[in-house]
């Protein structure tokens, strides 16, 4: 084969063999050729264009990026291609400018929600009653979120270049996976001025809105931190991937229950307790190490300290 397409030795000391001990088998050279030949081709091309106008060689240059994406999967016998939606065609590209433009980075806590957990059972059906709807966990979370960004409000930000944009609302987007598992981030405007109730009519109007694809462009624009619910697949912790331009996400796990250690005025004990992951990627060319620990921690601490006595 290698003879048949002029390959001396040298090139062919160089085809990356997957047999044993390094050697070349057929399959690998078939995949080199197919490589090769594409080398050969662009290199013809090129060398074609820069004989023409510079206009040429422009258009020539955008068109790299489709080449630089285009990736050699090999035949496994049995596939299926399907072309992406247009969804998830968007997702993919914001997802991938988000890694390209923040230095991400994530800081994990551990929060106990027993008392939360305990609360919502003795409430739920009594709201459900009143309120005509159902009071889960994520509106909990949220609110708890707004209280932590009061406290650290340089993690509500906006970066422009060398320009920090610092908002005073606190908009809150609640990534949300849509029955054709795409994903979409409607936002809990102006959290600050919400309670608990308002919140969580909130959440469930964008929830059910979202699920029936009746979401205004709105409901979608506007937030100004995330967070996202990684729990609801049975997950115990997310390194969720910034929503641009926001500089921070957080995830939060599966509450489980587990054994934990206490410190009482008696000592320690071990006790079985509702325990959760939350999970905070930030963009740390603005948010260092400090800052994001601190908040995810407040967090948690508001989780934890959640008035029990509460009446809604």
């Amino acid at each position: 084969m290698a003879s048949k397409e002029n390959i001396d030795i040298k090139e062919l000391e160089n085809i990356p063999g997957t047999g044993k001990d390094g050697r070349v088998s057929k399959s690998d050279m078939i995949d080199y050729l197919n490589n090769r030949s594409d080398t050969q081709i662009n290199t013809e091309t090129t060398d074609h264009v820069t004989k023409n106008t510079s206009q040429k060689i422009t258009e020539v240059k955008k068109e790299e990026p489709k080449s630089k994406a285009s990736t050699h999967i090999p035949n496994t016998g049995g596939t299926e291609i399907i072309e992406m939606d247009r969804m998830r065609k968007l997702i993919s590209t914001h997802m991938t400018m988000s890694k390209s433009t923040s230095a991400h980075i994530t800081s994990f806590v551990e929060a106990d929600m027993t008392n939360i957990v305990n609360w919502r059972n003795s409430i739920k059906e009594d709201f459900k009653l009143r309120e005509g709807q159902n009071i889960t966990f994520t509106p909990i979370i949220i609110e708890a979120m707004a209280k932590a960004v009061k406290d650290f409000p340089m993690i509500n930000v906006s970066v422009d270049g060398t320009n920090i944009h610092i908002h005073k609302n606190v908009n809150i987007g609640m990534a949300a996976a849509l029955p054709d598992g795409n994903l979409i981030v409607p936002v809990i405007k102006e959290c600050q001025n919400k309670n608990l109730v308002g919140i969580t009519k909130s959440v469930n109007s964008l929830a059910k809105r979202a699920r029936e694809a009746k979401l205004h462009p709105d409901d979608i624009q506007g937030g100004t931190i995330t967070m996202t619910n990684v729990g609801t697949f049975g997950n115990l912790m997310g390194t969720p991937i910034i929503n641009q331009p926001q500089v921070a996400i957080m995830a939060c796990g599966v509450i489980k229950k587990k054994p934990v250690v206490l410190e009482t005025e008696f000592g320690d004990v071990i006790a079985i307790r509702h325990m959760m992951f939350l999970s905070l990627s930030y963009d740390h060319r603005v948010v260092d190490g400090a800052l994001g620990g601190k908040f995810v921690r407040k967090v948690a601490d508001y989780l934890e300290q959640f008035d029990t006595s509460k009446i809604i």
